[in-house]
Order: C-alpha cells, then structure tokens, then sequence
C-alpha cells in the first residue's frame, strides 16, 4: 500500500532509479535548456575573463535565465535560499564587530604567535583547521566572511601575503564534510540514506585531510606566500 503525502514549501525530493531510467529523463530535455545551458557557459566566460564582477556575471545569468523562459520570476523566487541570506547577512556584521572590536586581532595574534613563529604553512594549516572547523556546523559563505578578517589581520602581522592565505580559506570553508549540517547536500540525505553522524566523519575526515594535504603543497605554489 502506497501512502499518500503531501508535499508542503520547503521539502524537497530524493529521486532513485536506474541508469537508464534516468538517461531516459535526462534526455527528455525542455525546448529552452539551450538557453539554460548558454547562460551558465556565459556566466563562466566572464567570471574567467574577469569582463565583470562575479557577482554582476551572476545577476546576468540569472536574468537571461528568466528572460529566456527558462522559469518564471516565482520558481526563481521560490530557489532562493533564505535561510542562506539571513545567515550570510547576519555574519557579515560578525565579520565587521571582529574587525572594529579588535577581536580578528587577538584571534590573529594568536595564531601569528603559536603557528607563524614556526612557518608560514604551519600557519596556513592553522588557518584551515579553525575555517574547516567553523565550516562543519554554518553556512561555508558564512565562514569565509567570518575568517577572512581574522586572516588579513594576521597576514598583515606577519609581514606575507594575504592571497595564498585568504585562498586556504575559500578551500578549507567547502570542506564541511564532518557533519551533516555544514551543506544543504549534506542534510538533504541524511534521513533517506539513514546515515548517522559518524558516517560523516567516517568519509568525511580521511577527505578533509587530503584537501588539507593538497592545499598545502600547491596553494603556496600558485599564490606564493
């Protein structure tokens, strides 16, 4: 017996089936994702070229996407995360009252006293380990503007170059992998995959480390410190 539910705003779906059920439906695609596939190819060519901003890029993409019929200004109302906003907007502040409290420096001197005396990728470690730290339990854009100022601070008091560290950041803020309550993906198959929080640390942390790994050898590459 098949029960019935309904759905309410805000639930959302996880769809099993096989692969060729799903090339099947992959393949039946809406007349205007042509359209839907040029924005997005747009919005990559100039967030790379540098023409505009990346957020500008982004606004573009998103009014050729409703311009373009590819949904309406409700479906592309209903697909904002606002849960994402409120939080985004309320670290943004945070990240401020860091900055004009002398808070980012304590916490910077910190770091520039224990880790920073030692190396500058020791440092670097640091900076991923408290990022990565923060990222398992709030939002990752939430981290990112949380740390940064913490790390311009202590890039500045160590005398090296932001970039490579501020880098480590955006790297280590994706690596909510821990807990599943660091990412919507995360939390989206928590109950229908019945896993359990030590599941994600199970896969989650061996994964960590290897990013943490990584980031370490090409991060001061690329952006030298």
């Amino acid at each position: 017996m098949i029960a019935e539910l309904t759905l309410e705003f805000g639930d959302s779906l996880l769809v099993r089936g096989t692969p060729e059920a799903m090339a099947t439906e992959v393949a039946d695609l809406r007349p205007r994702a042509g359209v839907a596939v040029a924005a997005l190819a747009g919005m990559v060519v100039l967030m790379v070229t540098g023409v505009v901003s990346t957020v500008i890029a982004a606004l573009i993409a998103a009014a050729a996407m409703i311009l373009g019929g590819c949904l309406s200004t409700h479906e592309a109302y209903r697909s904002i995360s606002w849960s994402s906003v409120v939080l985004i907007a309320a670290m943004i502040p945070m990240g401020r009252a860091l900055e004009t409290t002398g808070g980012a420096s304590v916490v910077a001197e910190g770091l520039v006293n224990t880790l920073g005396d030692l190396s500058p990728v020791a440092l670097m470690a640091g900076v991923f380990l408290l990022t990565t730290g923060f990222s398992q339990v709030i939002n990752n854009t939430a981290t990112a503007v949380l740390v940064a100022p913490i790390v311009i601070q202590a890039a500045v008091d160590l005398g090296v170059s932001p970039h490579p560290l501020l880098m480590i950041v955006a790297v280590s803020a994706s690596t909510a992998f821990l807990t599943p309550i660091g990412t919507t993906t995360n939390i989206l198959v928590f109950s229908p995959g019945g896993y359990r929080f030590i599941d994600y640390v199970k896969v989650g942390l061996p994964l960590m480390l290897l990013f943490l790994a990584v980031s370490l050898v090409l991060v001061p590459v690329i952006w030298p410190l």
